[in-house]
């Protein structure tokens, strides 16, 4: 995890060397992420996780007129969730994305509002931190874990700037953050099959300063 992270940190420092304008930012919120079929010959259910709270940091660099790049880190509340019928489990966990994107923005400088769409990826590494149980309900579709799991990570995202002032601007945005499902996390019971793709909607609003 520190060569990745410490990879992420070169690429972006190489790419700034020439930068003239840095960017630091602070942003929190929620996030909601999708379900995943748990499907055998006991019946079906869906594995997933419940939403939950995030907080995010990033540093940028502006690369051109129209594009910037930022190394991101998120701390993302995931708790563990199975359901099927009217009966849920849930297990307390916690996910960290760490990732390198690159933004587009508008470049209309006499306005205060400047919109930025942006993509990019990392890594992003779920933990159970749940107390493990001899009985589990819902066993049979599958088992939380007091592990990690550490998946590759896509990131889309957009939004919006606005200035409050010569350099301190208000950020809101959304991202998606699409990684493979951490079966080692929560993993099927013998006979079950999830689905493979996960996907974390993030919506976040905060501050960063520009100099």
């Amino acid at each position: 995890m520190r060569t990745i992270a410490l990879s992420i940190l070169l690429m972006f420092a190489a790419s700034s060397a020439f930068a003239q304008q840095w960017e630091f930012g602070a942003l929190g919120g929620g996030q909601f992420l999708s379900n995943v079929s748990a499907n055998g010959s006991i019946g079906n259910a869906t594995a997933g996780f419940a939403p939950g709270a995030a907080f995010g940091v990033f540093v940028g660099n502006n690369l051109n007129r129209s594009l910037s790049g930022e190394i991101r880190y998120e701390y993302l509340q995931n708790d563990l969730r199975l359901a099927s019928s009217r009966q849920t489990a849930q297990f307390d966990g916690v996910a960290h994305a760490i990732h390198y994107d690159v933004v587009y923005h508008t470049q209309r400088k006499e306005s205060n509002v400047q919109f930025l769409a942006a993509i990019g990826g990392g890594m992003k590494v779920f933990r159970g931190t749940g107390a493990e149980q001899a009985y589990q309900p819902l066993s049979q579709f599958g088992y939380f874990t007091r592990t990690q799991a550490i998946k590759p990570m896509i990131s889309l995202g957009g939004g919006f700037t606005y200035r409050l002032s010569n350099h301190l601007f208000l950020r809101a945005e959304v991202r998606d953050f699409i990684t493979p499902f951490p079966t080692a996390v929560l993993t099927p019971a013998p006979g079950v099959q999830f689905g493979s793709v996960l996907q974390d909607l993030v919506p976040m609003v905060g501050l960063s300063y520009i100099y």
